[in-house]
């Protein structure tokens, strides 16, 4: 495989996805060697089939707000790749979306799904919609008329999307209404559903959580323990309230927690009270934090600014892409960080996470970290098929065994002859050699 040639064609194709161009890349590096051992990849192009989508589908979305004007939004699925299974991703409503970023995210998720060992393909779609400000009806509205348009593309053995930043239960529930009524039947091709209609137990707090069973296997690696450690979180929506809910559960301090208009340095550390508070403030559909400071005395909070200043043990970023960059990585080397764990997708550029990996940090990346939210998404296909229910210990357990798996498959490939352990290339082989097998049993196609 030559890197530079796959690289200088595929920007050529698509200028400008930058996203999409750096996730490819990230990969292309990590399994360049082993890909060179197997001359049958080479000779069945799987390199060059598996870094373009099977299919993007794009598509007008018309809708009317609660003053009977018209609006149009462009809506998205892009189907990636179903060698090991139906396609599984989530949509998400955002200003921010463009083709690039859902295909970065289709692109992550198809070996992210690979190395749950679950029998799914990697998707993503979603909508340049922003549910924030908008009414319960609009909202309702934009959902029934983005399935419209997507229903024909999706059902349980084809595409099942979930949600994603910007859509949660409430927009998967009117998605999934939608979709029920045009194909008058109820077969659950939807995940991230209501308990009362199909859901799992613990699917919101299920990302958060397999992060930090996820971290916690990374420290026992090491001999070490959650017990005790300080750490700094982006965001405050769902992932970010899991991990901190998990992450206090388990003994350590969360001390920061981030919006879009800076962050909350708390050296108390979170308690039942303020995680439930992060709730509340995300309810507001504000996204701001800074009201956090004023509820509970002792925290400060610091506008514009980003948590990575901040000396903790353990970094998760739990909020968007690329938010830690060079910048952030020294500063936490500097402190002395002892662990990093993508929670939010390819949250670390290519420059933070070189810094970390020269500096030997221990650092993992998000479609490994992060996995517990898709993979308790399958568990809940597994119970939609069996027409089941299973409770929160059941799924709980079988993500322990996920997350303990995937960190095994990280292990395999990543070990290096000095011991130091690359996680990012090790989760990025094993999730390519999967996927490279299935289609090289499938044939050509």
């Amino acid at each position: 495989m030559d890197l530079n040639q796959i690289m200088a064609g595929l920007e050529a194709k698509h200028p400008g996805e930058k996203e999409y161009l750096q996730a490819v890349r990230e990969v292309l590096m990590c399994v360049q060697d082993v890909y060179n051992q197997h001359p049958e990849f080479e000779r069945n192009k799987i390199i060059e089939r598996m870094v373009e989508p099977d299919r993007i589908i794009t598509f007008r979305v018309t809708w009317l707000d609660d003053k009977g004007e018209v609006q149009n939004n462009i809506g998205y699925r892009v189907q990636f790749n179903n060698a090991i299974g139906p396609y599984k991703g989530g949509i998400r409503f955002h200003a921010s979306v463009t083709l690039s970023i859902l295909k970065f995210l289709g692109f992550e998720q198809t070996f992210k799904n690979a190395l749950t060992t679950l029998p799914m393909g990697g998707a993503k779609g979603g909508s340049d919609f922003s549910p924030r400000g908008k009414s319960d009806r609009e909202i309702m509205r934009f959902c029934q008329a983005f399935m419209l348009e997507l229903w024909k593309n999706i059902g349980p053995d084809r595409d099942v999307p979930a949600g994603d930043i910007g859509v949660g239960g409430r927009e998967v529930g009117y998605m999934y209404g939608m979709y029920k009524k045009l194909v008058n039947q109820c077969d659950g091709s939807f995940t991230g559903k209501a308990m009362e209609f199909g859901g799992s137990r613990i699917r919101p707090e299920a990302t958060g959580f397999g992060a930090l069973y996820f971290v916690q296997a990374m420290l026992k690696q090491k001999d070490d323990t959650i017990a005790g450690k300080r750490i700094a979180i982006s965001g405050f929506g769902n992932v970010a309230w899991g991990a901190a809910l998990k992450a206090t559960e388990l003994g350590a301090k969360v001390v920061t927690l981030s919006g879009p208009d800076g962050y909350i340095y708390d050296p108390a550390g979170l308690d039942m009270e303020k995680i439930n508070y992060m709730l509340e403030l995300r309810a507001t559909g504000n996204d701001v934090v800074e009201p956090y400071a004023e509820r509970f005395p002792g925290s400060t909070f610091y506008p514009g600014k980003k948590p990575w200043e901040q000396k903790v043990d353990i970094a998760l970023p739990c909020a968007t892409q690329n938010e830690v960059d060079e910048n952030d990585a020294k500063q936490l080397v500097a402190n002395k960080v002892e662990l990093v764990a993508e929670v939010s997708n390819m949250g670390c550029t290519p420059e933070a996470i070189d810094t970390f990996l020269k500096n030997k940090v221990t650092y993992a990346p998000g479609k490994a970290v992060n996995a517990g939210g898709v993979a308790t998404s399958g568990l809940e296909m597994s119970q939609d098929a069996e027409h089941l229910q299973w409770s929160a210990e059941e799924v709980d357990h079988r993500l322990h065994e996920i997350m303990a798996n995937i960190h095994d498959q990280c292990l395999e490939y990543g070990i290096e002859p000095d011991g130091y352990i690359n996680y990012m290339k090790g989760a990025n082989i094993a999730g390519f050699m999967k996927v490279a097998h299935a289609m090289m049993g499938q044939g050509v196609i």
